[in-house]
């Protein structure tokens, strides 16, 4: 089994995020405090703006993105992908397992998994092979890692069963890449995931490659929360002109996993968006060593939001424990005691909220002051604003709505903040607090 690494954290102010400009050498970074538009930046063309500032954007790819592909995810707004990765579906009881916790698609499964069985529980497959019940077909994993940015010949290997380029010590990931794609069902959507080589060691340059034309769905994954040398200045701390490892206060926090999407977002070329999927993991990833470490469910929950309110169109689950307390390929069915029940409620409230991830975000309609990031939605001429903490201590945010309002209700927290000349505040209690608002008594900036 594969274990999931890569990163880099820091940034500058932009659009009130905390934001990396990637490059090999660079700026001291630093998390934004939301003082600029507070939205989500993109290079997907906006349609026209209403209020003064204030642009209507689509998501990633646009709304029915997957209806293009044959028998694709569902394009139905109520429909989001939460998937999980590399699991086995063997019999009704492990989808029972796995429906409960609120999962719905299934990213690489073994060879001997039932992909008949998981498209008549109503679930959805983005195997590694050509099934006539997949939704999807995946290309080869973090190959920028394992084969490299170049074009030589593949030997058709992966690593641990014998050379893989043609010269051996040649790179030839691009090939890997484009070779998978030839021999995927006409008309599949096609998902790769990628590491510490895109979102870290490659140029833009070589990175932009795996880009061009390759996949439909794209994901990378960084485990900022357990990745043992993911904070060290040959990994996450080594940007342009910062080069030292990261504090843990830097390193462990949830803005770090919505950093990803935005590294990712912007090796795309514009107007031509890809839907990226966040990945988070779900127990403990790597071997034990001294900094390796177990994801806790406040963790979960804070690193999955932190990808949302960056744009990501889906999320997966890492599900395999290589150290730890229970070595498994199946965490959340096998070690998922502490965990589990906070994904279920994550799952079930990202599933409840569908229609507005789905729905275009709303760029300029809210600034903040305060440690925090934030994305503002439209859906059905009501404004929503979903915000999570970019500072490992928290603290005190304050919101501006220039869509108007008489109230802020904290969705699943049963409670209301009254809107006063177009502000509220409200407090983050640590770098993994997360509030989800919705504005009463607004408009819709003109939309």
């Amino acid at each position: 089994m594969k274990r999931r690494t890569a990163g880099i954290a820091g940034g500058t102010v932009l659009a009130g995020f905390v934001f990396v400009v990637a490059a090999a050498t660079g700026v001291t970074p630093f998390t934004g405090t939301g003082t600029a538009d507070g939205n989500l930046p993109s290079p997907t063309a906006p349609s026209p703006t209403g209020h003064e500032g204030v642009v209507l954007r689509p998501v990633d790819g646009g709304a029915d993105y997957y209806a293009r592909f044959r028998n694709g995810l569902p394009a139905d707004p109520s429909f989001f992908p939460i998937a999980v990765w590399f699991e086995s579906v063997l019999d009704k009881g492990n989808v029972a397992l796995d429906t409960a916790a609120g999962l719905n698609t299934y990213v690489e499964l073994t060879a001997n998994s039932d992909l008949q069985l998981v498209r008549a529980s109503g679930m959805y497959a983005i195997p590694t092979f050509d099934s006539a019940d997949a939704s999807g077909f995946a290309l080869s994993d973090e190959v920028d890692m394992w084969a490299g940015p170049g074009s030589a010949p593949w030997t058709g290997k992966y690593p641990g069963e014998g050379p893989l380029c043609v010269p051996e010590e040649s790179k030839c990931g691009y090939t890997v890449q484009k070779e998978r794609r030839a021999v995927a069902p006409q008309g599949s959507m096609l998902y790769a995931n990628y590491g510490k080589g895109v979102t870290f060691w490659l140029s833009d340059e070589e990175s932009v490659e795996f880009f061009k034309g390759i996949q439909d769905v794209v994901s990378a994954d960084t485990y900022w929360f357990t990745d043992p040398s993911i904070c060290a200045k040959g990994e996450g701390g080594a940007i342009v002109g910062y080069v030292r490892d990261l504090t843990q206060d830097e390193c462990r926090l949830a803005a770090n996993y919505g950093w990803t999407i935005e590294r990712v977002r912007t090796l795309q070329a514009s107007g031509n968006v890809t839907p990226i999927w966040a990945f988070v993991e779900a127990g403990h990833p790597f071997k034990d060593s001294p900094n390796a470490a177990t994801i806790t469910a406040p963790e979960i929950r804070a690193a999955v939001w932190s990808s949302l309110i960056h744009g990501a169109r889906g999320v997966i689950y890492f599900n395999h424990n290589f150290g730890g307390d229970c070595i498994s390929q199946h965490v959340l069915r096998d070690c998922g005691i502490q965990v589990r029940p906070t994904v279920a409620a994550l799952n079930k409230q990202i599933t409840d909220l569908a229609p507005i991830l789905n729905a275009p975000f709303l760029d300029g309609a809210t600034t903040a002051t305060g440690p925090v990031d934030l994305a503002t939605k439209l859906h059905e001429g009501t404004v929503y604003i979903f915000a999570g903490a970019n500072k490992k201590a928290g603290g005190t945010a304050t919101f501006h709505v220039q869509c108007g309002g008489s109230s802020a209700v904290v969705i699943d927290e049963d409670r209301t903040i009254p809107v006063v000349d177009g502000r509220f505040t409200d407090t983050f209690a640590d770098g993994n607090a997360v509030h989800l608002y919705r504005v009463e008594g607004g408009g819709s900036c003109g939309f």
